[in-house]
């Protein structure tokens, strides 16, 4: 917490008084988060859509989710707390959390307080834009300066991806109230309830995902694989396939996938100038909707795999990073939907790596996921899970308790067991013993 209270020695006139953000933070961080339903989500916004029950929702559970995951930003190591960039990062979930905090004595009657809360979701909003760059970079500065043992890659694994899981939830709760209750409609999207479809067409996303990572690689190879695209419904014979879910974090899952895919064919086959056709078979059953995506880009070793969603593990140059303002701006950022002129970026394309690990959370938020299954020398296979059924899909948020304390504050043993060498055994050693 000391980084709060240095922060708060600088807040502006009119903000919390010094050590208020502290003692919130420690209040609200006693509480768990509430976990909504795709359902949930859809009911409140076709059915009973109000804007002083989203205010008084939100003005209690924002603070928690804030609180809960700055109280796990407090227990990095203070070398990786001290980076410019996670100090940037920190200064905007204390003014957010300020923010919001301003609002919790406001009567819901209150039509003048209501409206201007809806403003501030959206300049919140606005100002979170560049939270898992920035963040990214301060792991960037950090792993340069001091390097990465075994135990810090692990807790630095575990919160991120406990971080931008509680961003994600964040900004969906943000994105919901701001698109419903903010004053633009959406012409592009008139049937979405604020940024979820209710008959999301998920072939369509993929064959737009596909569109675009191609464009990238017609681009960069002059070429690029075909897509052979084939269905099976289910649940529904005959019937278009079709979720109740957020469009945009599909596209991000695909997008990044064909990507990926794209260039491992390209690159694999480029002594044969013949490019496999990348499969995608998309099935809709009673429980979950899976989209498997096949390609002949020669896979990776096994011993690979989980590197893939490291953080700490990128193959990517360092990025290139704008010094013309305070946050951090990644040149060739790549645009993958815009709500609302709401934009989604992907990180590996700014050199960061993060796409996989981000796609994974996305897929992860609402209980579903993304696996790789590879055989090296021939090819992989990508699959996302998604949940049938909006009832199921559930938001999977972190908790800040002693469980999640401890993991950071453990020491982490020896393995207990035995850990292959990369040298030969001396045998004549074990002949005469």
């Amino acid at each position: 917490m000391r980084l709060l209270r240095a922060l708060l020695r600088g807040a502006t006139p009119g903000t919390a008084s010094p050590g208020t953000i502290p003692q919130q933070v420690d209040f609200y961080s006693r509480f768990s988060p509430s976990p909504l339903s795709m359902k949930q989500f859809l009911d409140f916004g076709s059915e009973n859509a109000c804007e002083k029950t989203s205010f008084m929702f939100l003005r209690q559970e924002l603070p928690v989710r804030l609180a809960n995951i700055m109280k796990e930003i407090s227990l990095l190591p203070d070398n990786l707390l001290r980076t410019p960039s996670v100090q940037l990062v920190q200064s905007w979930y204390v003014q957010s959390l300020q923010e919001i905090l301003d609002f919790k004595d406001k009567s819901s009657e209150d039509s003048g307080a209501i409206h201007s809360f809806t403003d501030t979701v959206i300049k919140i909003r606005n100002r979170h834009n560049d939270v898992i760059p920035t963040m990214a970079q301060g792991v960037l500065e950090y792993k340069e300066s001091f390097g990465i043992d075994a135990v810090t890659s692990q807790n630095v694994q575990y919160f991120l991806d406990r971080f931008y899981m509680s961003r994600i939830s964040i900004r969906m709760l943000l994105n919901q109230h701001s698109l419903l209750f903010g004053g633009k409609s959406n012409p592009a999207h008139p049937k979405h309830i604020g940024s979820i479809d209710p008959n999301c067409n998920v072939v369509e996303v993929i064959r737009d995902g596909y569109e675009s990572a191609k464009s990238l690689c017609d681009l960069y190879y002059m070429s690029s694989p075909e897509l052979i695209l084939e269905e099976l419904n289910v649940k529904s014979p005959g019937q278009p396939m079709q979720v109740v879910y957020v469009p945009s974090h599909l596209y991000h899952m695909v997008f990044e996938l064909f990507k990926n895919a794209m260039r491992a064919t390209m690159e694999h086959n480029a002594d044969r100038c013949i490019y496999p056709a990348i499969r995608v078979h998309v099935t809709l059953g009673n429980e979950d909707l899976t989209v498997k995506m096949s390609d002949r880009g020669g896979g990776v070793p096994m011993r690979k795999i989980d590197r893939l969603f490291n953080y700490m593990y990128s193959t990517a140059p360092r990025p290139r990073i704008e010094t013309s303002r305070a946050t951090p701006l990644l040149k060739q950022k790549t645009p993958i939907d815009a709500i609302n002129g709401n934009k989604l970026f992907l990180l590996d394309q700014a050199g960061f790596g993060y796409g996989l690990p981000i796609s994974r959370l996305y897929a992860q938020y609402f209980q579903g996921d993304l696996k790789l299954y590879s055989l090296e020398g021939y090819g992989t296979d990508a699959v996302i899970y998604i949940k049938a059924l909006s009832t199921e899909s559930i938001e999977r948020l972190p908790v800040y308790n002693k469980a999640a304390w401890k993991h950071y504050k453990a020491n982490h043993e020896a393995d207990d067991w035995c850990v292959p060498s990369s040298e030969p055994k001396d045998m004549t050693t074990f002949r005469s013993m």
